[in-house]
């Protein structure tokens, strides 16, 4: 293979090299969406896709070694496309493939520039993976045959069943998607040599785990690192069940203790026992945004040490859902400390509204340039749902007190959202059918499993 040394490139400090790639929240609207109105949909892999692109400026390379010029003297090439390695060959990509779209009628998000749309049709571009979407089976190949025709190299890989590694098992019948990974759980399971290992009902204890500062060292054959970043993908993925226990183990990646390892192999042990599952999308055709916000006020307490700033953090999650399909989800530790479990909801909120407010314009962008079906509402219906009367009280009566009126420049700024003409409705929720409680706190089985079967369906 013959590439580029990038690092030698005189132009490296004057090159646009930035080039997006679809967020994977845009994937899972891209399928509710083509569930929703009964779409087909494929996957489409561009071959060589850097090579396809022409170079906008002149680059010359030397000969490869081994490469004898039937030319005396001649010692350079001059070359006419993009290769692999150039510090811009990304970015010329997207503009190919973009222009290319583009000239077919497509316009992209502005939300998310590798979201595509046009009347009865979606596109995704993630480098050089593609999935699309129509109203008719027809409309892709004709748009295939066209792009083919302007130069670019494509194959087409049947439906939309696989996609970054993620297996998706469409039903027909049933009109529903299970999204899942098994491919990877596997790599993790053999990767810490635990292919073999007992399984688990949770992937995490009933308490939160600290920093074990004086605990013993990690003394397992595998490489903590390694495993936790293959955990945070599949988490953010398909697998919210793990989000909290990942975000548990994810702190302590710099300097892990055995304790910390135990933790992690907890979370093998459940994905041993579950490694064929993920998440079923059965969308409801009902266009309807909703948000589960919850928090656990300084979860850590006693935890860790009470000189530790760490003690007095409190963590939060929550779960976006589209049509009744998880969008979004998180766990995280606030990165205020907070001073009662009011505010701690409330800093949970204003972190899910930072999400929601762009979704609803992306989401809203996309319904009103496709064609709808009748069967589906053509307003969106935003629901934010809160267990905490206090926290429920602030954000919809925006009392300010001498109590609350220092939350007033970080935390108020989406009041004019939630207000009685603005788009978002602020609702109460009773604790047990609050399906972002596995995200904010371990949990015991019954209620994680009640909790997973709201999010996931399983």
């Amino acid at each position: 293979r013959w590439t580029q040394r990038g690092d030698l490139d005189k132009d490296k400090d004057k090159l646009v090299t930035y080039a997006p790639v679809v967020a994977f929240s845009t994937v899972r609207l891209f399928l509710i969406l083509a569930l929703m109105l009964g779409w087909a949909t494929c996957s489409i892999d561009f071959a060589n896709a850097f090579i396809q692109s022409k170079l906008t400026r002149p680059l010359w390379m030397h000969l490869p070694r081994g490469f004898v010029s039937t030319r005396p003297g001649k010692t350079v090439l001059k070359l006419k496309r993009s290769v692999y390695g150039a510090r811009d060959a990304p970015r010329l990509w997207y503009d190919l493939i973009s222009e290319a779209l583009k000239a077919e009628g497509f316009t992209p998000s502005e939300f998310d520039p590798c979201l595509y749309h046009k009347p009865g049709m979606l596109a995704i571009c993630y480098v050089d993976d593609m999935g699309l979407a129509a109203a008719k089976e027809s409309d892709i190949d004709d748009l295939l045959e066209r792009l083919q025709k302007r130069g670019l190299e494509l194959t087409r890989e049947g439906t939309f069943e696989e996609y970054l590694g993620i297996q998706f098992d469409r039903d027909s019948k049933q009109g529903t998607i299970e999204m899942t990974q098994k491919g990877l759980i596997k790599k993790i399971l053999a990767a810490a040599q635990m292919s073999d290992c007992n399984p688990n009902w949770t992937p995490a204890s009933v308490k939160e785990i600290g920093a074990d500062v004086d605990g013993e060292p990690m003394n397992e054959p595998w490489n903590y690192r390694s495993i936790v970043g293959m955990l945070l993908y599949l988490s953010t993925n398909t697998r919210p069940d793990i989000s909290m226990a990942v975000s548990q183990v994810a702190r302590f990646s710099n300097d892990p203790k055995q304790s910390h390892a135990t933790a992690v192999k907890m979370i093998l042990r459940y994905l041993k026992r579950t490694c064929d599952k993920g998440m079923i999308m059965r969308p409801n055709n009902k266009l309807i945004l909703d948000c589960y916000v919850d928090a656990a006020f300084a979860g850590l307490y006693k935890i860790e040490p009470d000189s530790n700033p760490d003690a007095a953090r409190s963590r939060y999650g929550y779960v976006i859902m589209f049509g009744d399909c998880p969008l979004i989800w998180k766990s995280s530790l606030l990165s205020q400390i907070v001073l009662s479990t009011a505010e701690a909801e409330y800093g949970a909120l204003q972190h899910a509204m930072r999400i929601m407010i762009p979704l609803r314009r992306l989401i809203m962008e996309t319904i009103n340039r496709v064609q709808l079906t009748e069967t589906l509402r053509a307003t969106l219906h935003c629901r934010v749902f809160e267990d905490n009367a206090a926290c429920l009280i602030l954000a919809t009566q925006q009392r300010i007190t001498n109590r609350t009126r220092y939350w007033l420049n970080s935390w108020h700024w989406f009041w004019s959202h939630v207000n009685p003409a603005g788009p978002f409705e602020v609702l109460k929720i009773d604790t047990h059918q609050q399906r972002a409680d596995y995200q904010s706190k371990p949990l015991g089985r019954e209620l994680f499993e009640n909790n997973r079967f709201l999010v996931q369906g399983w």
